[in-house]
């Protein structure tokens, strides 16, 4: 070592997200620069399997794992334990006279002109859900008080059923916790290892179904998820890896592996929220206030939109069943790389909703997929090459691509391009389908946005997208098959709080509403706290109010955001509510009497010094290596290849032109123009 120079030890951040394909990791250093981009085989049994093989690959890429200093992950285990519906046993213990909350739910029909729709199977059989005798007012006093005797007997039972999960939702627990409380309190006694949550617990707010379930959801997908983190702790010992295991959340933010065992609800939707969290900040690097997010991997579609900031909602779905818990609003408009074509009982091509996974996978994977996907299609149409897939670590089969088109073919009266052309057509018909009228729910023109593309297919189909929706620029960023995987890295410490509060601003007055705000603040102050003991550095927090807001005698709340002189004086945050229904409906009621709802409060705690996402610009010649002939609209080209880190800022490039690079294939279409920008991105702009 030459005397004088000082070495620096790097540390790193390691962002993990587990997809349904696919599981990506991200490493980047201490200068925020991407050291490390890896897909790995999602292994759905043990996912964290793929972890430790990640963290395998990066050791023999010269990355200590000894000195990663921030370790976050999102998976999908939490929803796919859902959907599949391969939780615990799990029972409910609820006010007497409601022991049919999950089976009366809404009362709405999923499809009001089907009236033939199966009914939803509750996640808790109504065998298991015990009726005790308590019972406590919407103002939080008691009526009946809880009957210790009784409920011990009915939790005996239940554990006789063979539950191993519980859940205890009592009628207006959100008010007053108490019996609830009691009651855990009791059954921790007698039953220590039952994994128990109650919805006060949970999340607090006036709506008994989706609290209700809510706490079911939780029990339900808790024991496998508490497995798993145990796991993932234990395995990840031997690589010295010592940070602090990090969970993302629905809501964008993320929190402390053991918090999220107990509480995994809150992670259910964390994937597709690290993805909109990662390119929020992408889009802030480049400058780009307005963007849709078109997130596309191995089985589906999301997307999401950012005005400066990614907008939330409390009406999310997850499979069957609604989820009261505020998260990033994604919606999932359509089917992946890997989705399976097929033909229906009438003779029409359709593409997904049924995934071919990571294992068999798509046909050209050969792994034992024998039908058609939209990745055989892209392979097989030349705009994937065979030899090149996730940088040639990973063969492809051209021959059973086209066995697998040929056989779909013949059911449609196809060759096997024009049923491939077709696959491809179909399933942008159908994200068009429903992207338009999300669109014109949300009441923005997406011609006013730029398409922000990532996912292992998400570059190789956002053109195409752009192109069937008018919007006319589309980035593509760094490592974009990896960036939920930088969204963790990228993330913050965030949870949410609320209080139901139902009172008209008329008998409001201005100390209680900053009292129960004040109340909120410190319950995300304590969670802070709390979380920041396990090793998680913080460079500051900040609070961000809110209230549900509506005219009296209406059925639907406005969430408005509040600053610190409106939670402070109820005729203020009144004229922000008249204003935000003015801009949503087109009119107001300034003289109406107004309801707060819920109060609500979301603690940050910031991470210093974010990364930056932006790639060392190579001094390369931004000229084609090579070019391929491909099919595409039922044309032949000789398409442009690059290697994508060859692309520069001074150089552009007019379709077709494919850009290569370990983790997805960048196709654009005749009809855009591609150039590199300072951040390494891509930007793609429609040609006039």
């Amino acid at each position: 070592m030459n005397k004088g120079v000082e070495s620096v030890e790097i540390h790193y951040r390691l962002g993990i997200d587990i997809g349904g394909t696919f599981t990506d990791a991200i490493v980047t250093d201490g200068q925020g620069q991407i050291v490390a981009a890896l897909k790995i085989p999602s292994i759905a049994d043990a996912p964290e399997q793929a972890i430790f093989q990640a963290l395998d690959q990066l050791q023999s890429k010269g990355v200590d794992t000894r000195k990663i200093e921030l370790f976050v992950h999102g998976t999908t285990l939490g929803v796919n334990t859902l959907i599949e519906r391969s939780g615990a046993v799990t029972g409910l213990l609820v006010t007497r006279g409601f022991r049919d909350v999950l089976e009366i739910r809404r009362l709405r029909l999923e499809n009001t002109t089907n009236l033939y729709g199966d009914k939803t199977l509750p996640l808790v059989p109504r065998q298991l859900v015990k009726e005790i005798d308590e019972r406590q007012l919407a103002d939080g006093r008691v009526l009946t008080p809880l009957d210790p005797q009784q409920l011990l007997q009915a939790v005996d039972e239940l554990m006789q059923e063979g539950v191993t999960a519980l859940a205890i939702s009592f009628l207006h627990s959100y008010a007053n916790a108490g019996h609830e409380q009691l009651a855990e309190q009791l059954i921790r006694e007698r039953y220590p290892q039952l994994f128990i949550c109650r919805s006060s617990a949970i999340w607090p707010q006036q709506r008994e179904f989706e609290r209700t379930l809510a706490a079911v959801m939780n029990a339900y997908v808790g024991e496998r998820m508490g497995s798993y983190f145990k796991r993932l702790q234990e395995g990840i010992g031997p690589y010295g890896v010592s940070a602090t295991l990090l969970s993302t959340m629905s809501n964008g933010g993320m929190m402390t592996a053991a918090r999220a065992a107990s509480e995994p609800v809150r992670t259910l939707l964390s994937g597709p929220a690290s993805g909109v969290i990662g390119a929020t900040f992408i889009a802030e690097q480049a400058g780009i206030n307005q963007v849709v997010t078109f997130d596309m991997g191995g089985t589906s579609v999301d997307v999401a939109l950012i005005d400066k900031e990614p907008a939330y909602s409390t009406e999310n779905q997850v499979g069957d069943f609604p989820v009261i818990i505020p998260a990033v609003d994604v919606t999932a408009i359509g089917a992946g790389g890997g989705s399976i074509a097929w033909v229906d009982s009438v003779g029409v091509l359709k593409v997904g909703p049924r995934s071919a996974g990571a294992k068999p996978g798509p046909a050209c994977y050969n792994r034992g997929g024998k039908q058609a996907t939209t990745t055989d299609a892209y392979l097989y149409l030349g705009i994937l090459q065979a030899d090149r897939f996730l940088g040639g670590q990973m063969q492809l089969f051209p021959e059973l691509a086209e066995q697998a088109l040929t056989i779909l073919g013949d059911q449609l009266g196809l060759t096997a391009k024009q049923t491939a052309q077709a696959i491809l057509d179909v399933a942008t018909a159908n994200m068009y389908a429903q992207f338009s009228p999300l669109m014109a729910r949300k009441g923005v023109d997406p011609r006013d946005f730029t398409l922000l593309a990532y996912g292992g297919a998400g570059p190789m189909h956002a053109f195409l997208m752009a192109r069937e929706v008018g919007i006319r620029r589309v980035l593509i960023p760094p490592s974009p098959g990896t960036l939920c995987a930088l969204g963790c890295t990228v993330a913050n410490l965030r949870n949410d709080f609320v209080f139901t509060l139902h009172k008209r601003s008329r008998g409001l007055d201005a100390e209680e509403l900053q009292t129960h705000f004040f109340s909120l603040e410190q319950q995300g102050r304590r969670w802070i706290e709390d979380e920041a003991k396990g090793g998680v550095t913080l460079g500051g927090t900040y609070v961000i109010y809110s209230a549900d807001m509506r005219y009296e005698g209406q059925a639907f709340d406005l969430e408005v955001i509040l600053s610190d002189s409106d939670i402070s004086d109820p005729k203020e945050a009144e004229i922000k509510f008249h204003r935000k229904y003015e801009s949503v409906f087109g009119i107001s009621q300034p003289e109406a009497e107004v309801m707060f709802v819920n109060l609500r409060a979301s603690i940050v705690g910031l991470l210093p010094s974010k990364i930056r996402a932006a790639s060392p610009q190579v001094a390369g010649s931004g000229k084609p290596v090579e070019t391929r002939g491909i099919t595409f609209d039922g044309l032949d080209y000789q398409a442009k290849v690059l290697n994508r880190e060859h692309l520069n800022a001074d150089t552009r490039i007019s379709g077709p032109a494919i850009l290569e690079e370990y983790d997805t294939t960048v196709f654009v279409p005749p009809g855009y123009t591609i150039h590199g920008d300072a951040n390494g991105n891509i930007i793609g702009e429609a040609d006039l």
